[in-house]
């Protein structure tokens, strides 16, 4: 079977032939969304897919049900039903990933940093002035900044890299349903597993202090030290003309950014040019009442750009 017949692309494609639209929130959005009164229940296919709500025999016609047993991603517990993948749009495409909550290890995370990142990736691919002809998306998820790339510089190679299994899985079937051929799933410990330098780089690593430990969140015991170490690993892979577009998030303390802090100093003898900027001041919150930012005044969400000149 091609990745075309597989089950779970063939799911994507009923979806989207049936008009399905999601945008995906926060988790704790969809916490205080879905315990509102009357939404405990799926009563439709964006409850079931979307808010990612339990269900049962009925509320779904019954080829959508037969597609997800095929894909094996129905759990049934008597008649109380669950997906155990959700699909969100973006880009007008439709993107497979976790279902909520997303408290498994290999869970693969999709959502409003999803959408950030995309857009400043998009930003970089239009601002070009060469044509892209090798990129790569680090720790690429759903493949969602890997597909964008692709939809605008065609006939690209385009790897999208991963230590996560479920995570290529989720690639190979969203680029088959956005018809990006060039997108490439690799599994790689950032770009160890693939060769060359690269006219752009892309990544939205994890980059919360996670108490947990979720691999798809946890960006190290500051928080900063898996983004750096991209940057340290991209650096090193930048094509002539090449750029890195890092994004990531920080906790302010007493008003320092420790993360542009240790990035300057590691681009401080570089030879390489970068820009750094703030997309949003203040997120997530609901974190800064946990021990792991009880020192931060806030955490922000941030866009480090790199770029390489002539050789």
């Amino acid at each position: 079977m091609t990745i075309t017949e597989a089950p779970l692309v063939q799911l994507g494609r009923m979806l989207a032939a049936d008009g399905y639209l999601f945008t995906t929130t926060t988790p704790a959005t969809h916490e205080r969304v879905n315990r509102r009164p009357g939404n405990k229940q799926a009563r439709g296919v964006r409850d079931v897919f979307g808010w990612s709500r339990p269900f049962g025999p009925g509320v779904l016609p019954e080829p959508m049900v037969a597609l997800m047993d095929a894909a094996g991603v129905l759990e049934r517990n008597g008649d109380s039903w669950r997906s155990t993948v959700r699909f969100s749009s973006f880009d007008g495409e439709l993107f497979v990933h976790s279902a909520y909550p997303t408290t498994d290890p290999d869970s693969v995370f999709f959502g409003p940093d999803t959408y950030r990142m995309v857009n400043a990736a998009i930003a970089a691919v239009e601002a070009r002035d060469r044509q892209v002809r090798r990129a790569v998306d680090i720790g690429c998820g759903t493949g969602a900044g890997a597909i964008a790339v692709a939809k605008r510089a065609p006939g690209a190679e385009v790897a999208g890299v991963d230590i996560n299994p479920a995570a290529l899985r989720f690639t190979e079937v969203n680029a088959a349903l956005a018809g990006t051929p060039g997108v490439r799933p690799c599994h790689s410990d950032l770009l160890t597993g693939v060769d060359g330098d690269f006219d752009l780089i892309i990544s939205n690593p994890p980059f919360m202090i996670d108490p947990a430990g979720r691999a798809y969140r946890d960006g190290g015991p500051q928080g900063h030290d898996l983004p750096l170490a991209i940057l340290d690993a991209a650096a090193g892979r930048l094509a002539e003309h090449g750029t890195l577009v890092l994004f990531s998030g920080t906790g302010i303390i007493d008003g320092r950014d420790p993360f542009l802090d240790a990035a300057a100093e590691r681009l401080a003898d570089s030879g390489l040019a970068w820009s750094y900027r703030e997309v949003d001041p203040d997120v997530y919150g609901e974190e800064l009442d946990g021990p792991a930012y009880a020192h931060a005044d806030r955490i922000a969400l941030v866009v480090l750009t790199v770029n390489r000149g002539r050789r």
